[in-house]
C-alpha cells in the first residue's frame, strides 16, 4: 500500500515512516524539504499519485494567532483537494485532546479549522486526538518561566511519549477509517504543575513551578478536563520515569 506522510521528517512524521516502511508499505515522507509544499500545493499531485491514505502530522511553523489559522485552512483544503482528485481512500490526522474545549487559543481554533475541513470532505478520515506528548515539557516549563519561578495551570494531564504516539497513529492508518475521534493518552494522569515540577527535578533545574489556576497554556486558560482524555483511550506504555529513562539525543 502507498502512504503519503505529510510531515514525514518531523517527531512524529519520522517515527511513523520508518513503521510503516518496516511493515512493508510504500511510504512518501512528505515535506517542503522533499518538494512536496501543502501551502503552495507544490509537489502534492505527484506525490499522491496512486496513493491509498495520506496521514497529516504536520505543524505550523508559527505560533502566531493568523499564521496558525492561515497554515491550517490553506494546508487542509490543498491536501485535501489533491487527495480527492487521487482518490485517495482514507486521511489520517493528528490532533490533540481537548481541541474542541480551546477555542480560546489561537493555536487551537488553527485546528479546530483543519478538523472542520476534514470532516466536511467526502473522504473517509480518521482524525487522531492525542494528549501532550513528554517531549514537550521543556518547551511548556520556559513558556511559563518567569525569572526563577514557573507559572502553570495545576489542571489535569496524561502525557504521552512521541514512541507510543508513532505507535497508535501507524496503527490507525493502516486500518479502516473510523469517520470520527479516537483518543490515546499515557498512562498517568497527573497535574500538569506537579509533572513539569518533576521533570525540572530530574533534570537539575533549579526552577519552581507556581501553581496558578490562570496560567496560560497556548493562551487559554484550563479546568481541571480539559487536556484529558474521554472513556476509553487507548493508553500508550511508558509513563514518565520510564520514557525519561529513555536514551535522548539532547534533554
Amino acid at each position: 500500500m502507498k502512504i503519503v506522510v505529510i510531515g514525514g521528517s518531523g517527531l512524529i512524521g519520522s517515527k511513523v515512516v520508518n513503521k510503516l516502511r518496516d511493515a512493508g508499505h510504500e511510504v512518501v515522507a512528505a515535506s517542503p524539504a522533499s518538494g512536496v509544499n501543502t501551502i503552495t500545493g507544490e509537489g502534492l499531485a505527484e506525490a499522491l499519485q496512486g496513493t491509498q491514505v495520506v496521514l497529516d502530522v504536520a505543524n505550523s511553523p508559527s505560533f502566531e494567532d493568523k499564521a496558525v489559522l492561515e497554515f491550517f485552512e490553506t494546508s487542509g483544503r490543498n491536501l485535501l483537494a489533491a487527495e480527492a482528485v487521487a482518490g485517495v481512500k482514507h486521511h489520517v490526522a493528528l490532533s490533540v485532546v481537548g481541541t474542541d474545549r480551546l477555542s480560546e487559543s489561537g493555536y487551537f481554533r488553527g485546528k479546530i479549522a483543519q478538523e472542520k475541513l476534514i470532516r466536511e470532505s467526502k473522504i473517509p478520515y480518521t482524525i487522531v486526538h492525542s494528549t501532550q506528548f513528554f517531549e514537550f515539557l521543556g518547551g511548556i516549563a520556559q513558556s511559563g518561566t518567569d525569572g526563577d519561578t514557573v507559572h502553570l495551570s495545576p489542571a489535569f494531564v496524561q502525557p504521552i511519549a512521541s514512541d507510543d504516539v508513532a505507535a497508535a497513529v501507524a496503527d490507525y492508518t493502516l486500518g479502516a477509517p473510523v469517520n470520527g475521534v479516537v483518543e490515546i493518552a499515557g498512562p498517568e494522569r497527573v497535574r500538569l504543575s506537579d509533572l513539569v515540577q518533576r521533570f525540572l527535578a530530574k533534570t537539575n533545574d533549579p526552577r519552581k513551578v507556581v501553581q496558578d489556576v490562570h496560567a496560560r497554556y497556548f493562551g487559554a486558560e484550563l479546568k481541571d478536563d480539559t487536556l484529558v482524555p474521554g472513556a476509553n483511550p487507548r493508553i500508550g506504555a511508558l509513563g514518565f520515569d520510564a520514557w525519561f529513562a529513555l536514551p535522548k539525543p539532547a534533554r
